[in-house]
């Protein structure tokens, strides 16, 4: 992510933030939407949570496989059973 928008954002009476237009445009999330929080150490990075985990995992890592010829990769494995 090269662009970084950093916002403040205030917790009210009952511990609720709310975040700033700025961010949830960015993020691409409204109303109703979850997000997920990662936390690690003091910091907490917010992450949509995605609409379907399977979409958003299709394709991961694909380079590794785009020079392979599956099929023989396969063959190759199920021989070494």
């Amino acid at each position: 992510m090269s662009d970084k928008i950093i916002e403040r954002a205030q917790l009210g009476r009952r511990n609720q933030m709310v975040l700033p237009s700025a961010v949830r445009k960015v993020l691409g999330i409204g109303e109703g939407d979850e997000v997920l929080i990662r936390l690690t150490g003091k910091t907490a990075v917010i992450i949509p949570k995605p609409k379907s985990y399977a979409d958003r995992l299709c394709g991961l890592h694909s380079e590794i496989w785009k020079n392979v010829d599956i099929d023989q990769y396969i063959k190759e494995e199920r021989d070494t059973w």
